[in-house]
């Protein structure tokens, strides 16, 4: 069992950075593979980047590369995600996720922990 926990988020103008934390609980948290979704109102879950266990590939939604980075810091059960140019229409909940196994890690159904949440919110 893995709990996460986000924090990080708020309000931010366009062109803006942010940092996202996720803590997990438990000693095996190098064991997963960690994912970040966001959610905005009315829209589905969608996948933003991934990570494996090792930090040796990392996969990020084609509308993110160049502005966001995904990494984690197994001694420190956290898992992290650089926001940086930040756009209005980067607005949502944003979601980490924990996979024990293999699968598309851009999907939603490859994990099989979700932490609570944290809004972010861009300003024009």
């Amino acid at each position: 069992q893995v709990q996460l926990v986000e924090s990080g988020g708020g309000l931010v103008q366009a062109g803006g950075s942010l940092r996202l934390s996720c803590a997990a609980s438990g000693r095996t948290f190098g064991r997963y593979a960690m994912g970040w979704f966001r959610q905005a109102p009315g829209k589905e879950r969608a996948f933003v980047a991934a990570i494996s266990w090792s930090s040796a590939a990392k996969y990020y939604a084609d509308f993110v590369k160049g502005r966001f980075t995904i990494s984690r810091d197994n001694a420190k059960n956290t898992v992290y995600l650089e926001m940086n140019n930040l756009k209005p229409e980067d607005t949502a909940v944003y979601y980490c996720a924990a996979a024990d196994g293999l699968g598309d890690r851009s999907k939603v159904a490859s994990y099989d922990y979700w932490g609570q949440g944290t809004q972010v919110t861009v300003s024009s």
